[in-house]
């Protein structure tokens, strides 16, 4: 395969190209984009080509969630582009790209110290940290909100380079030219984007840039054949078997390692038979790290025979239990020393009483990716050529580097999409792995070498999201009517915020990451627990409690599990109270308008019958992010009772994400993310002994396949407010939908995730 810097996929021809873009970088900052042969740099955002080719550079990782049809669209859409020129590169490691808002979401990861002084002072060190250090990261959903706004000045200022060029040729005004579909026209005078784009090359771009006054005005239109206006770019080549993963990558003279790790945190390798690795056919070489053992061979095959042959030992230092972990959350969740994390109305003191408490209790999550983690890698002269899918590419650079004792600067990351994700990209172990490797290899036969994990070592080196025990009490009107006066939820969860952090940030090792955060406060392991209900006070406490296990981030994180805790607790009151689910929610949602409509909505699409006993409808509404810009959903489960056990026959979803950039890509999110949501809600535990999962192969997982998958039905609500992420609204509404969808078929009440864990 050859590698390049031209774009993996396009919606027309690749040709020559000239770069034309708005200076977004500060001020001395040379363009990350080098320009080829006729080629003229001028920003970090999009080429336009002689032949009209439209290339876009995008800074986030394509895992499946669209980011590389959504971002170009947007330049698109603000350039009055032709979607068929349309192609897309992956952006270089470049602080160029700063995710500004996620930085300043995990500024207490990135600066535990300067964090929390203010929010100007935050905002100040985040902005600061995502430039400086080249932070393009791509997680909770924030590539709207951090590249929106500078792919739109990016096109609008290209768009009026383009139009002031041709308004030059024609002795016309620049304000009496129209542009449309990769055309500048006036008149009956014509030029494509193509023909004016050197010219144009050579103009000062405006400041300010021009946005069109209706962004996305035509985004969610769909054309005369019902085909979408903007299809995705890579789905061609994934239905045909072209588009390339990390898996992918094929080098001259490549070879391929294989690996065995032993327990996620801090197992060591104590032994293993060397010459029967190496009496296997096509073996090349045996490397031994302190924690794993490689072989490298001709094939990957081979190279996994080899290890089986060599039969590696390891010694566990935690040999963590799954009956370890619920007992230590038990004990802590009754009675640990908390945090308080949020308390508002009247706080503390209006819990007088508790007239009604429930503990849920959830099991850690894979995140089980499709594709296990897989690099490649060649070391020559030091300097490392490294090729990855990783969420946080800068981050995994500098941890290659420190790994085999070079600059940064020499190493170069070609950032690769992922076969999934769901934030396992965010660890960076086989960077370094493959960094250690090719430089072994390299002292013995200079070859590129690529590292593919297999499917037990992505269960074993895993980081799950974490568990957590969540203690709910509430005090309730003694009217009898149900209604809420005070409520409290007490978390008992490690600090995982925090302690994946350390890792990503500070490069400890899993067990340094949990010894320096236990006892710590870790507002992100309490997100969506303060919910959007109307409460007169709410109180929210974290337990942090040290459970033995690395734990990371799977989608949905802190919210899976409390919007699990918090919608299956109204149900339970509602319940008590003899008040009808639906109604008894849209009741405590005066000051969010927005999510009684999601209610409403997703009520009529279900038929709604008021979850009466054996009616088998649960009903579940969440908002994840802040009470004006958070997306909202509400989702009804229906449950019937058969023959084979209980079984979810639909799920129908009302959400509302702000003014939506491309229909199609937020109904595939909500629509995966509620798949996903179903293998947390009914799937196989993910239990531990000795340090080790118990199941080490992908069905062990209990995931959902075509045949389990419910009608699904998704309605957009209509909205003026600013676009919100779909990716983890469908996750975590699922289970809680499920879980009161099957009380209302059963009677029987399930406290734990995964739901059907201990059986019926």
């Amino acid at each position: 395969m050859q590698i390049t810097r031209r774009g993996l996929f396009t919606g027309a021809a690749v040709g020559g190209g000239l770069l034309v873009a708005w200076w977004l970088m500060p001020r001395g900052q040379s363009s990350p984009l080098e320009p080829a042969q006729g080629e003229h740099v001028f920003g970090a955002w999009l080429k336009i080509a002689e032949d009209g080719v439209v290339s876009v550079a995008v800074p986030q990782l394509e895992m499946g969630q669209g980011v590389t049809t959504l971002l170009p669209q947007i330049i698109a859409d603000e350039l009055r582009a032709d979607w068929r020129q349309i192609a897309v590169e992956p952006a270089p490691i470049s602080g160029a790209y700063p995710n500004v808002p996620l930085a300043e979401k995990w500024i207490a990861l990135i600066d535990p110290f300067g964090e929390g002084m203010s929010e100007s002072v935050d905002a100040y060190l985040a902005g600061s940290y995502a430039k400086q250090s080249r932070f393009n990261a791509t997680a909770d959903g924030t590539s709207m909100a951090a590249f929106e706004l500078p792919c739109r000045e990016a096109a609008a200022a290209a768009r009026e380079m383009l139009v002031e060029e041709a308004a030059e040729r024609w002795g016309v005004d620049p304000s009496a030219c129209e542009v449309s579909d990769g055309i500048v026209s006036h008149a009956d005078k014509r030029f494509a984007f193509g023909e004016l784009a050197q010219g144009a090359a050579d103009r000062s771009p405006p400041d300010p840039a021009p946005l069109n006054p209706e962004p996305f005005s035509e985004v969610v239109l769909s054309g005369a054949s019902g085909e979408p206006k903007y299809p995705r770019l890579d789905l061609p080549s994934k239905v045909d078997g072209s588009y390339q993963f990390a898996g992918d990558i094929r080098l001259p003279g490549m070879v391929y390692a294989s690996i065995r790790h032993g327990p996620n945190n801090g197992s060591e390798l104590t032994e293993f038979d060397s010459a029967q690795g190496a009496a296997v056919k096509g073996h090349i070489a045996t490397i031994e790290g302190k924690r794993w053992l490689a072989a490298v061979a001709d094939t990957w095959w081979s190279a996994d025979q080899a290890l089986k042959a060599m039969k590696p030992r390891f010694k566990t230092q935690f040999p963590v239990s799954s009956d370890d972990i619920s007992a230590r959350l038990r004990t802590q969740v009754d009675g640990g020393a908390s945090f308080t994390i949020a308390e508002t109305g009247f706080g503390k003191e209006a819990l007088s009483r508790v007239d009604i408490a429930r503990r849920y209790e959830v099991e850690p999550a894979p995140a089980a990716p499709l594709e296990t983690a897989s690099a490649a890698a060649q070391f020559v002269d030091g300097r490392l050529d490294l090729w990855m899918a990783s969420q946080a590419p800068e981050r995994a650079r500098e941890a290659a580097a420190r790994a085999i004792g070079i600059a940064a600067e020499d190493v170069a990351l070609y950032p690769m999409p992922a076969g999934g994700s769901f934030d396992a990209r965010l660890e960076h172990d086989h960077a370094i792995e493959i960094a250690l490797i090719a430089r072994e290899l390299a002292e013995q036969t200079p070859r590129p070498v690529q590292l593919t994990w297999s499917r037990r070592d992505e269960i074993i080196r895993s980081r799950p999201r974490s568990p957590a025990f969540i203690l709910m009490g509430a005090q309730t009107s003694q009217t009898g009517s149900g209604a809420i006066d005070a409520m409290r939820m007490r978390i008992a969860s490690p600090a995982h915020s925090i302690e994946f952090g350390h890792r990503l940030f500070r490069n400890k090792t899993s067990w340094a990451a949990i010894r320096d955060s236990a006892d710590v406060r870790d507002p992100l392991a309490c997100e969506g627990a303060v919910p959007a209900y109307s409460l007169p006070s709410m109180v929210v406490e974290h337990v942090p409690t040290e459970i033995g296990l690395p734990t990371g981030r799977v989608r949905g994180n802190a919210n899976s599990y409390t919007a699990f805790a918090m919608e299956s607790f109204i149900d339970e009151i509602a319940h008590a109270a003899g008040r009808e689910p639906l109604v008894f929610r849209i009741g405590m949602l005066g000051d969010d308008i927005r999510l009684a409509a999601c209610l409403q909505r997703a009520a009529q699409l279900a038929n709604w019958d008021g979850g009466a006993n054996q009616s088998g409808q649960g009903l579940a509404c969440h908002r994840i992010g802040d009470p004006v810009s958070g997306g909202r959903i509400a989702c009804v489960a229906t449950a019937v009772r058969g023959e084979g056990g209980v079984r979810v026959t639909r799920l129908s979803a009302a959400v509302d994400i702000g003014r939506i950039a491309n229909l199609d890509i937020a109904r595939q999110q909500i629509e995966g993310g509620l798949v996903f949501g179903i293998g947390i809600a009914l799937g196989n535990a993910m239990r531990y002994r000795s340090g080790l999962p118990t199941g080490l192969e992908y069905e062990d997982l209990g995931l959902p396949k075509f045949a389990d998958c419910p009608e699904i039905e998704v309605d957009f609500l209509p909205s003026e407010a600013g676009p919100a992420d779909p990716g983890e609204l469908g996750a975590v509404i699922a289970p809680p939908a499920i879980a009161n969808a099957l009380f209302s078929a059963t009677g029987l009440r399930l406290r734990r995730l995964p739901l059907l864990s201990s059986g019926l």
